[in-house]
């Protein structure tokens, strides 16, 4: 009995093993400690995913917050329609009976 148990401990102990080694990344692979620590020179824009400088980045950034602000043109009867069918869709949640 107790060589059956053995046999069998050694098995899995051995069925274990390609498992755990699988598990682990390419060597390759560069850690994540390591790419925290990288500075970021290159960015994308935010409007249309061009790919930039950081000098350029910041550039459209300054540029983006010199413009005014959009909602000032949205009327205000268009606002409090768009915030009464936030509200709606909001309650067809809990009730969704409503129509």
């Amino acid at each position: 009995m107790k060589t059956f148990a053995v046999s069998f401990t050694l098995k899995l102990i051995l069925l274990a093993l390609p498992i755990a080694a699988s598990a682990l990344p390419p060597p390759e692979d560069v850690p994540e400690e390591v790419l925290r620590t990288e500075i970021i020179t290159e960015a994308r824009s935010p409007i249309n995913g061009e790919s930039l400088t950081a000098s350029e980045y910041a550039e459209l950034e300054e540029e983006l917050q010199r413009q005014p602000d959009l909602h000032s043109n949205v009327s205000q009867d268009v606002r409090s329609l768009i915030h009464l069918l936030y509200v709606r869709r909001t309650l067809r949640f809990f009730i969704p009976f409503i129509p």
